[in-house]
């Protein structure tokens, strides 16, 4: 696999490269241009990404979720730590893997809340990430329904979680 993903990579620009030489195509300045569009894009997403990314630092070093969250899990039977991912894991990818490896390192991979953390991670999205990320991109300000929605799916998928690890732990 790893000779695979070697190879692929020079094939491939090789391939658009003679593909651009067929078609008479200036692929520098094809190439160029793409590369001012991507730098534009980061230009109008850095503000959005830093403040999420400010914000859930902020949110995590406070340890005002655990504080929260604390009956909850005991009541539930349920690690600390879990809750505290599947809040994050709508805003930040980043924090709820940290929080998963954490929970790794703690209790292992092949225990109950590393299982369900995984579960968790694989089950819901970053929707409100995505949507700072690509509606801050188009300049779109009002989400409508995305964000309700988004939001729901992440309820399903969570609640999903618990069930599924549940029932094959």
């Amino acid at each position: 696999m790893k000779i695979f993903s070697i190879i692929v990579i020079p094939i491939f620009i090789l391939f658009v490269v003679l593909y651009g030489f067929r078609k008479k195509i200036d692929i520098y300045s094809s190439f160029l241009n793409g590369a001012k569009d991507g730098l534009k894009t980061v230009y109008n997403i850095f503000p959005a990404v830093l403040a999420m990314v400010f914000a859930v630092n902020i949110f995590l070093d406070s340890n005002v979720l655990l504080f929260l969250l604390k009956p909850i899990t005991k009541v539930l039977n349920l690690p600390q730590e879990i809750l505290p991912m599947a809040f994050l894991r709508p805003i930040s990818g980043t924090a709820s893997l940290t929080i998963m490896t954490n929970i790794f390192e703690i209790y292992g991979p092949d225990s109950y809340p590393g299982f369900l953390s995984s579960v968790i991670q694989g089950c819901t999205d970053t929707t409100i990430y995505v949507l700072a990320l690509y509606y801050s991109s188009i300049k779109v300000s009002k989400t409508r329904y995305t964000l309700f929605v988004g939001l729901m799916a992440d309820l399903v998928g969570l609640i999903m979680a618990f069930i599924l690890t549940n029932i094959f732990f």
